[in-house]
């Protein structure tokens, strides 16, 4: 049983650390994004959303 357990776990582990590189993957292109000055202003957003 306690083999099931460690196979759940490891299992469980590679999905969060998967989930979390592509969380951190995000978070690095959004801050490429506003180093570089591709943002819009809270108007423009809320022009698209109102688009929608």
């Amino acid at each position: 049983m306690e083999a099931i357990r460690s196979i759940n776990h490891q299992d469980m582990t590679n999905t969060l650390d998967d989930a979390m590189q592509v969380l951190f993957s995000k978070l690095d292109d959004a801050i490429d994004d506003v180093e570089n000055g591709r943002v819009i202003s809270e108007e423009e957003l809320w022009k698209e959303l109102d688009a929608i």
